[in-house]
């Protein structure tokens, strides 16, 4: 069985949440026995084929950009080579290229959307390319979603139930991967041997901002990990209210990001926009037993994190709401414990990477399965 994946960068270009996501799908359909092949945008001048993981990543030229959406004209060709080849065709939404490309060349294979996130920051340009949404959507055959709750609560994907399905993200715990003795004394003389953790991108749905507020004379350390747009903002926000229990560490490598979430005494993420559509760091917090706090948005968040089982979930942008459950957490280490343990259980009983590579393997075979059948009785 060969896949092709098609999506607006890939890695090594970028490292970003969906970039991840399909190398995880990649590499454990992999050990399944499904071949997979990339293609993607690269900013530079160069088109090339790399290998990454084991898998070939085709890079086509991007020509020209609209709305930070890039398109390259050398793409159709390329992928019309490659699609012939193929046995499923699998889209990573939102990418309008994607519609253009889909429509455009008539592909005529099985395909499938990974329907990452609902089109939110860009509401006027979304009115011009809605028509073309909806055609794209209509014309492939299936469409996963990561959550139910994000099923729920998108108004697009309401049109399209009846070919929509849940295959929940998956990461793979490497118990191999254990920090060192040497590492985690380096981050407990740092910072302390009891603290909160944020990790993500610093953009403008994170809910940062919030985090904060409601951290003003808090006792406890916050650890905010990551880089991003909004980080000049924040540190001048957090410097303005005095808040000085803040440790921004930027960017980290993957040994330190796991040391930390070793160490930490629960994960904290206040997004409080449906931009964030699931919320991996979540998950991370969840693989490695702590208790969490999140924002009920309507997505993916929500269905990692249970209220009052895995952690604590409030309103979005309430800061004093967001203080009181970082309050009663530190205050309650063996309501924290339990909740952290339960936290590890659903992930293991919903958000490993075998689960999610099986059902994407079932789907696979189903579509090609539907298309063979349709081609016999035509």
């Amino acid at each position: 069985m060969k896949v092709l994946h098609f999506y607006k960068t890939y890695l090594p270009d970028t490292i970003g949440g969906v970039e991840q996501v399909i190398n995880q799908l990649i590499r454990k359909t992999g050990e399944l026995g499904v071949e997979h092949e990339v293609l993607a945008l690269t900013p530079g001048k160069n088109e090339e084929t790399v290998t990454v993981d084991g898998h070939l990543v085709h890079r086509c030229r991007t020509h020209f950009e609209i709305a930070s959406t890039p398109f390259s004209l050398s793409a159709f060709s390329k992928f019309n080579r490659l699609a012939k080849k193929a046995d499923i065709i699998h889209y990573h939404f939102p990418y309008p290229f994607s519609d253009v490309l889909h429509l455009a060349t008539r592909v005529n294979k099985p395909t499938v959307i990974s329907y990452h996130s609902d089109i939110i920051k860009q509401k006027y340009l979304l009115k011009l390319y809605r028509p073309l949404m909806y055609r794209f959507l209509s014309s492939v055959d299936h469409i996963v979603v990561a959550s139910p709750n994000y099923l729920k609560g998108s108004d697009v994907l309401s049109h399209f139930k009846d070919k929509t399905s849940v295959i929940p993200y998956g990461l793979e715990r490497n118990y191999n991967s254990n920090s060192s003795s040497e590492l985690l004394e380096f981050w407990r003389k740092k910072i302390g041997p009891k603290f909160f953790l944020f990790i993500g991108v610093l953009r403008y749905y994170k809910g940062l901002h919030t985090l904060i507020e409601a951290a003003r004379n808090a006792e406890y350390p916050i650890v905010i990990v990551g880089k991003g747009p909004v980080e000049k903002e924040l540190k001048a926000q957090a410097a303005k209210l005095g808040v000085s229990n803040i440790h921004f560490v930027g960017f980290l490598t993957d040994e330190n990001k796991v040391a930390l979430l070793e160490l930490c005494y629960a994960v904290v993420f206040p997004s409080h926009l449906r931009s964030e559509a699931f919320g991996i760091a979540l998950l991370e917090g969840a693989m490695y037993g702590k208790p969490m706090i999140c924002c009920e948005i309507g997505t993916g968040t929500t269905f990692i994190n249970v209220d009052k089982e895995t952690g604590i979930v409030v309103p979005p942008g309430e800061p004093a709401a967001l203080r009181q459950a970082m309050d009663y957490l530190w205050s309650h280490p063996e309501a924290a414990r339990v909740m952290g343990k339960r936290a590890e259980e659903r992930y293991w009983s919903l958000f490993t990477t075998e689960k999610m590579a099986r059902s994407y393997v079932d789907l696979y075979k189903k579509l090609i399965e539907r298309s063979a059948t349709c081609r016999t009785n035509s």
